[in-house]
């Protein structure tokens, strides 16, 4: 049987960097710091884009508090942050790479009914020998996998296990993505390249685990920025990303 914290590798154990490594961490991203612009909240995020919607935050466990880096109401503002594009980006087709038990999933949806929502995640057994890579939140049971949109019945969700460093995208073109499954900045950056190959300017890309002030603390923070940062660096992201102050989201428009 597997276990859910067998995997779980933001689990505390060695995700503080030491202040020697933090100090040299944060010149490493030129591109993010000259792009990424900070907004305290997500009215900003909606005045940016000219949207009128508002989120519905319709999360199971946006109030919960299991770590210490939920401080600063921070699964709420990540919440915002997703459900504010899905609720006005008018979206056909949206992909979440990491379903995990779902909630994002249920999340996206709520926001965004009419939109087929697919939704990708590494089978258990794959997980474990690390070839979904190291920075993975957790190997859940197979079983486990989505059970938080499966209990609502959503008929806009589709389910897909794969890993992602050998799975292409085929589902068409793709007008937002959520990148929350391995954290590991290379995978940041192959998922982010695939995604991009179907997608047109003015769609959105979301990379969770995503925040240029705690990338210097957390191992799998950083991890993310730096894939970022060197997509940035080669092209592939140009122009402004945006992050909801407190959130753990970077949300970047193609093209734009």
């Amino acid at each position: 049987m597997f276990n859910k914290i067998k995997s779980k590798l933001k689990s505390r154990i060695d995700n503080q960097v030491s202040a020697q490594v933090a100090s040299q961490l944060a010149p490493t991203f030129p591109n993010l710091n000259a792009n990424v612009i900070e907004l305290n909240n997500f009215q900003e995020l909606k005045k940016v884009f000219g949207w009128k919607g508002d989120p519905i935050l319709d999360r199971p466990d946006i109030d919960d508090f299991d770590y210490i880096e939920d401080v600063n109401e921070r699964r709420k503002r990540d919440s915002e942050s997703i459900a504010t594009v899905m609720q006005n980006a008018q979206a056909k087709v949206a992909l979440e790479i990491g379903t995990a038990n779902g909630m994002g999933t249920v999340l996206m949806a709520a926001n965004a009914p009419k939109t087929k929502i697919y939704t990708i995640n590494i089978e258990p057994e794959e997980a474990l020998t690390g070839a979904g890579g190291k920075l993975i939140t957790v190997a859940m049971q197979k079983e486990e996998i989505g059970i938080e949109f499966r209990k609502r019945k959503l008929t806009n969700v589709e389910q897909i296990y794969a890993n992602t460093a050998t799975w292409e995208p085929n589902i068409g073109m793709i007008d937002v993505a959520f990148i929350d499954g391995s954290h590991d900045s290379e995978f940041v950056y192959n998922d982010t390249k695939k995604v991009l190959s179907a997608m047109e300017p003015g769609d959105f890309i979301l990379w969770h685990d995503f925040n240029l002030e705690l990338a210097p603390k957390y191992n799998w923070i950083g991890s993310v920025c730096a894939g970022v940062e060197r997509l940035c660096a080669e092209g592939y992201v140009k122009g402004r990303i945006f992050h909801i102050r407190d959130s753990w989201v970077g949300i970047y428009r193609v093209g734009q």
